[in-house]
């Protein structure tokens, strides 16, 4: 075996050797069918944790002729397709992890004397295992048409991280460009591919009108039809985590789903696999070089893009154009690019029929707090107003108090919004609690047992003697706050977090549209666990 020509199933079966092991090998078929097609050029990208190298392991191991993988997917998904000995071994395979080799070689070579020392290793290897085939004088790409000539066996090419010359090196564009001239070279239109299968981050970047690497299908977060089952963990493969493990669903529910892949839910595979394993949940987010490019366009609100986070962080779902979209991480040209940057990242999802975003679930919640907090991004409201009197009214229940500063703000503010599709109203109240938010995690849309609350604020244990408030918000033709506490207990809001014990405000306030009235409604209770 060796390191970048078949380079055997060792790393897959560290995967199947870990305490959390999901079965994605179902997308094998897929890649089974592309061969059999003659569409044999994909490109998958997910944000970091999305279990990319994981999937690239797996078709290293499954292709290769470097080993027998019989007992590695005899018990798996794709041993019941009807392509699984078709293919199982029958490849030469060629792995490289692009992010392993700017690492392995470090800051002192250029990208372009990279490439040629991964070209004179695959060299090696190659006719180590074919001493009787000789590169001499031609390309790279020479040496893999003589093996395949004589031998008549294909390749799968997998590169894994394909982006990472783009992300980590963004200023070497003589770099870049040698690099996409290289993958083109060895790929493009060339009879010994079988397939060639690579992962990123970022959709393949491209030079104007002709792209050099306009032969593969991408498949993102933005679209990944049809293979979105694969791109996360499913809300069944969680449930059945979860029972193995004994933990809750609807904790780990509420933590970490709400990734919208072509109308498939799916969850953060990582997060998933801290949370179960360890009973702790919690943010598991790690900072990304990238985000920290976004900072300055938050800050100086570029393109509206400061508008944009605060109506996201309000609970809103913004409209978005997300294929004008261009790799480059050095420049945005409209808030819209930064937009579908967040989502290819991970911190925002998409729907590709209402071709809207929004902020998936709890962890990223928390991850955007932290993000409005430490770089200080102010509210969008027109009109002065004191959140901290707000959130303090709204502990001492003094309704009047709440609806004295809600209304105004409401009035001036209710054609503000055209940023996002929520009412304006929610809209308000959201970002007028923003002194709220040093004390709680505000959850919009937070499931429960008989549908969505509107707001629940938890304690974030900074004031421990804080209670959980349930908010519903009504703004309709004959709303009021009454019927909005009505519908709290009757769809048992309460149950929100089971193993919640304490004090609960429970607050209702409405708008009703035909009459122009406001009403606001706070009950306490306390809750035993």
């Amino acid at each position: 075996m060796g390191t970048y020509f078949n380079p055997g199933s060792d790393r897959f079966q560290d995967c199947l050797d870990r305490k959390i092991f999901v079965d994605k090998s179902g997308i094998l078929d897929y890649t089974n069918e592309c061969i059999r097609n003659k569409d044999r050029y994909l490109c998958l990208t997910r944000p970091r944790r999305f279990g990319k190298s994981t999937t690239a392991n797996m078709l290293v191991a499954y292709y290769g002729r470097g080993c027998d993988s019989h007992t590695q997917f005899d018990g798996l998904a794709i041993s019941k397709c009807k392509s699984y000995d078709d293919n199982l071994n029958k490849y030469n395979v060629v792995r490289v992890d692009m992010n392993e080799l700017l690492g392995d070689w470090g800051a002192g070579y250029s990208t372009t004397e990279i490439l040629d020392k991964l070209t004179e290793s695959l060299t090696e290897e190659l006719e180590e295992v074919y001493p009787d085939i000789s590169r001499g004088k031609e390309p790279f790409a020479g040496l893999l048409d003589k093996i395949y000539s004589k031998t008549k066996i294909r390749f799968v090419f997998v590169i894994d991280e394909w982006d990472a010359v783009f992300r980590n090196r963004a200023d070497d564009v003589p770099g870049q460009k040698s690099y996409i001239h290289f993958i083109n070279a060895i790929l493009k239109d060339q009879p010994y591919v079988a397939l060639a299968y690579m992962t990123g981050i970022l959709p393949i970047k491209r030079y104007g009108d002709q792209s050099a690497l306009n032969m593969f299908q991408e498949i993102s977060m933005t679209d990944a039809y049809p293979v979105q089952e694969y791109t996360g963990f499913t809300e069944k493969e969680v449930k059945k985590l979860c029972k193995n493990f004994k933990r809750s669903f609807e904790d780990i529910k509420y933590w970490y789903d709400g990734y919208n892949v072509n109308g498939v839910s799916v969850y953060n595979p990582k997060a998933v696999d801290e949370a179960v394993r360890s009973g702790v949940l919690k943010n598991y987010w790690t900072k990304t070089l990238e985000y920290d490019v976004l900072k300055g366009y938050l800050e100086e609100n570029r393109h509206g893009i400061h508008d944009a986070v605060i109506s996201l962080v309000a609970g809103d779902k913004i409209g978005v154009d997300a294929f004008g979209f261009s790799t480059d991480l050095q420049s945005f040209g409209t808030r819209d690019e930064i937009l579908t940057l967040l989502v290819h990242l991970g911190y925002l999802t998409y729907d590709n029929e209402t071709k809207t975003v929004w902020i998936p679930n709890h962890e990223i919640h928390e991850e955007f707090d932290s993000v409005v907090k430490q770089i200080k991004l102010k509210t969008t409201l027109k009109t002065d107003f004191d959140s901290e009197r707000l959130f303090n009214a709204t502990l001492l229940k003094d309704t009047d108090a709440i609806l004295e500063i809600i209304s105004p703000l409401h009035q001036e503010n209710t054609d503000s919004f055209t940023v996002g599709i929520e009412s304006p109203f929610k809209t308000v109240i959201s970002m007028a609690y923003s002194y709220a938010r040093q004390y709680y995690s505000i959850v919009r849309e937070m499931p429960v047992q008989g549908g969505r609350a509107d707001f629940v604020f938890i304690s974030n244990g900074v004031k421990p003697d804080l209670p959980l408030i349930i908010m519903e918000v009504k703004d309709n033709e004959n709303d009021n706050a009454a019927d909005a506490i009505a519908q709290i207990r009757k769809e048992h809001y309460t149950d929100c977090l089971p193993a919640y014990s304490g004090r609960m405000l429970l607050m209702g306030i409405s708008y009703n549209t035909k009459h122009k009235v406001y009403t606001c409604v706070i009950e306490e209770e306390e809750r035993i666990a």
